[in-house]
This record gives C-alpha cells, sequence and structure tokens, in this order.
C-alpha cells in the first residue's frame, strides 16, 4: 500500500479524499493555490505545497507545477479527484512516466473513453446499446451528411467528439438547418476542445440520465455498484442525484450493469468509472464514460456500504476487487443535494465570505463539504461548496428526509441553491419518480421567479 498520496485537486472532493487516505494510515500531500491557501483540507495535509495563483491554468492545471510537488514530497501516487486533470490523458502518462502511480485508469483507456466517437464505437464492439446515429465521425460531404440523418430521423443532435459539461451540442429538427449546424459545431469543436470531430445522434426528446458506477482492478475483474437517476438537471449540469434509479425494472438494470462490467473486462479497465445512459420508453442508450470519481458518488456509497474513493486506492496499488459481483447488496434509498454557491434560479454566481455556516445531522445524513463559517468562497473554480446526502429504507423517507436536513442548512452571506432543492423535493413530478433530463428547465421556464 501507498505511504503518501498527493491529492490534485481542491474543495470537497479534496477533503473527501484525504478523509479516505487518513481512515487507511496513509500520508497526504495538499497542493493548493494562494486562493485556497487557507482551505480546511490544506490544514489537515500532512504536507502542503503552493502551486501557483488563483487561476486554474496556473495552479491545478499545471501538470509540471504539480508533478514538481509530487517529486519534492516523495509522494508515491496522486489522486486527480474529478474536473480539472482527472480525465487528461497527457496527465496521466507524464504522472506514470515521472515514476509515480496514477490513481485513475490507464493513459491509453483515458484517451479511448475521452474520445466520444472511440467511446461509442468500443461499446458497441462490448454489446453496450448506443444512441442510434452516424458510426463514428461525420465526413465532410454534406450530401453523405445529410443522408447519414435521414437514416435516422429527425430531430438529430450533432455533438463534438471532444466535448463534455453540456458543450459542444447542437440539436437539429430540420434538413435545412443541418449542414450549416454541423459547421457551427466543428468550429465551437475546435475551440473549446482543440478537436473539430464531431458525430450525429437521433435526438432523444424526453429521456432521463441514469448511470451505472463500475469497479475494476488491473486483473480484469469488474463489478458494477448499481446506477444512480442524475435526470434533475439545469444546463446539463446535475443538481440532484439518487440510487438507486426509480421505476425501472431491476432485471432490466442488472442486464444493462453486467455489460457495464463485461465492457471493462474487455477493454482492460482499471479503477472507478460511471458508464452514462439515456433512458426512454424502456431501453437504456450509451452516451459517454467517465473515468473517474463522480460528484455524485456518494449516494452509491450509502446503499452498497462501499468506499469507493478506498477502493480506488486498493484497484491502484495492484490489489484485486475486495468483492466479487454476489457480494454486492443494495439496500435502501439515498438522494444528494448539490449546494451551489449561485442564485438558486438563476444560476448567476455568486461567491464571498460565508458568515454563518451549519450543517444537518441525523441518522442516514451526510454532509460533504470543504467550507466553514468566515470561508470564502473564490470566483474562480466551480460553485459547488457542498453536498447534502441522505440514506433511508425507502424513497418516499429519503425525500422526508432531504427536507428536514435542507430545513436544517444554514449558509448565509452567499447566495445559495438550497431553496430550489426544497423546493424540488415537494414538487409532484419529482416525488413520483422518473422526470425526464428536460424537466427543470422546462418548470422553470414556466414561472415568474424573485430576483
Amino acid at each position: 500500500m501507498f505511504e503518501k498520496i498527493l491529492i490534485a485537486n481542491r474543495g470537497e472532493i479534496a477533503l473527501r479524499i484525504q478523509r479516505a487516505c487518513r481512515e487507511m494510515g496513509i500520508k497526504t500531500v495538499a497542493v493548493h493555490s494562494e486562493a485556497d491557501a487557507e482551505a480546511k483540507y490544506v490544514r489537515l495535509a500532512d504536507e502542503s505545497v503552493c502551486i501557483g495563483p488563483a487561476a486554474p491554468g496556473q495552479s491545478y492545471l499545471n501538470i509540471p507545477a504539480i508533478i514538481s510537488a509530487a517529486e519534492v514530497t516523495d509522494a508515491e501516487a496522486i489522486h486527480p479527484g474529478y474536473g480539472f486533470l482527472s480525465e487528461n490523458a497527457d496527465f496521466a502518462e507524464r504522472v506514470e512516466k515521472s515514476g509515480f502511480v496514477f490513481i485513475g485508469p490507464r493513459p491509453e483507456t483515458i484517451r479511448i473513453m475521452g474520445d466520444k466517437v472511440s467511446a461509442k464505437i468500443a461499446m458497441v464492439k462490448a454489446g453496450v446499446p448506443v444512441v442510434p446515429g452516424s458510426e463514428g465521425a461525420l465526413p465532410d460531404a454534406p450530401d453523405e451528411v445529410l443522408r447519414i440523418a435521414r437514416s435516422v430521423g429527425y430531430p438529430v443532435i450533432i455533438k463534438a467528439s471532444g466535448g463534455g459539461g453540456g458543450r459542444g451540442m447542437r440539436v437539429v429538427h430540420t434538413e435545412a438547418a443541418l449542414v450549416n449546424a454541423v459547421m457551427m459545431t466543428r468550429a465551437e469543436a475546435q475551440a473549446a476542445f482543440s478537436n473539430p470531430t464531431v458525430y450525429l445522434e437521433k435526438f432523444l426528446e424526453n429521456p432521463r440520465h441514469v448511470e451505472i458506477q463500475v469497479l475494476a482492478d488491473e486483473h480484469r475483474n469488474a463489478v458494477y455498484l448499481g446506477d444512480r437517476d442524475c435526470s434533475m438537471q439545469r444546463r446539463h449540469q446535475k443538481i440532484i442525484e439518487e440510487a438507486p434509479a426509480p421505476d425501472i425494472n431491476p432485471r432490466v438494470k442488472a442486464r444493462i450493469g453486467e455489460r457495464c462490467a463485461e465492457a471493462c473486462r474487455k477493454l482492460g479497465y482499471r479503477g472507478a468509472g460511471t458508464f452514462e445512459f439515456l433512458y426512454e420508453n424502456g431501453e437504456f442508450y450509451f452516451i459517454e464514460m467517465n473515468t473517474r470519481i463522480q460528484v455524485e458518488h456518494p449516494v452509491t456509497e450509502m446503499i452498497t456500504g462501499i468506499d469507493l474513493v478506498q477502493a480506488q486506492i486498493l484497484v491502484a496499488a495492484g490489489q484485486r476487487l475486495p468483492m466479487k459481483q454476489r457480494d454486492i447488496v443494495f439496500r435502501g434509498h439515498s438522494l444528494e443535494c448539490r449546494i451551489n454557491a449561485e442564485h438558486p434560479y438563476k444560476f448567476t454566481p455568486s461567491p464571498g465570505r460565508i458568515t454563518q455556516f451549519h450543517v444537518p445531522g441525523g441518522p442516514g445524513v451526510r454532509v460533504d463539504s470543504h467550507v466553514f463559517t468566515n470561508y470564502t468562497v473564490p470566483s474562480h473554480y466551480d460553485s459547488l461548496v457542498g453536498k447534502v446526502i441522505v440514506w433511508a429504507d425507502t424513497r418516499e423517507q429519503a425525500i422526508a428526509k432531504m427536507r428536514v436536513a435542507l430545513s436544517e442548512m444554514i449558509v448565509e452571506g452567499i447566495q445559495t441553491n438550497i431553496a430550489l432543492h426544497q423546493e424540488l423535493m415537494l414538487d409532484s413530478a419529482f416525488t413520483r419518480g422518473g422526470t425526464s433530463i428536460h424537466y427543470l428547465e422546462q418548470k422553470l421556464s414556466k414561472q415568474a421567479r424573485p430576483d
């Protein structure tokens, strides 16, 4: 087992990784920007290294600075968390070539799954169902693009192969708009991702976003740890997640889960990963794989009792998975609300000093957060300030528990989206379960909101 791990991230996930390491008796190195010098996880780390100013490009995305920090502190492995460099194959390769262990998949696997065209091809070969669309990248010839779209049927969606986070997508409803939409998406993809490759898929009108969590070791053992519903989104960003996904046949989910685990075995996948699907009319359609820990991993931990971060570390150290599929038992229901420093309805960021911070408690309540009273939320990073997670025997009980937890949550000095979460916990469509990925934006567009 490793003696020292460098955590190449910030915020709540840096603290989450640190806690997992401390339980395992592993020392931690916190790298931080100048803006995060007083962060809780920096103070709690065995060692800390400032790697640059607040701007991410000069700190958390600064690969030479992170490698140098690992060298001067004699760390053995680097955990990238989520976001920043977590799915950067060049970073993973640089880590390994510098003599450290990257806690995640191999660089070549990240490259395959990071490119959505190659990922889709790999899933087809592995027998995982995909959204109908182009077989690989769209050709340059307009006539051929039109032919592909006609065979799929309108509406279609044009996607950037290197895109993510809701960027690099354009929905097309008519043939007249197709060629221009492809050209515009290519230009945007080149500007945003330095990769102009785009592909085409059937646009599903009212799908849900359902994902499968997997774990795999380098000995080709792989398991799936159930599913999550992440359909409550705004601007393609998740705000509420739950496990398991409601109102889907468990046998169908188990069949998809086993296909995902088998895909990991065929790929030689190593570490934690998430297969993301659109689910509509009883069918699953693969859209992408995230080769890292997810923001919403706590809901899976709550229903399985498995520490995903510790499992990542064990697998990275070369150990075999400590469980078989038959050992995994799914129990109860878990919900997670992402608490963001933003206006609850306009979603404009709200950085600044938190003058009062109090978290809820009680049986089945967990809060993952790095903030505290008098903490200053920087303006340079993601607006996530914490996650409220609850567990109960049933979904109805979990929703009731979340209502109580949110009523106890106090964050003063900045705006947060707690009011929106409270509203959604009372929303009849959400409480029934099974809302589509478009539900929240459609709901908000119909209602007048306070400033």
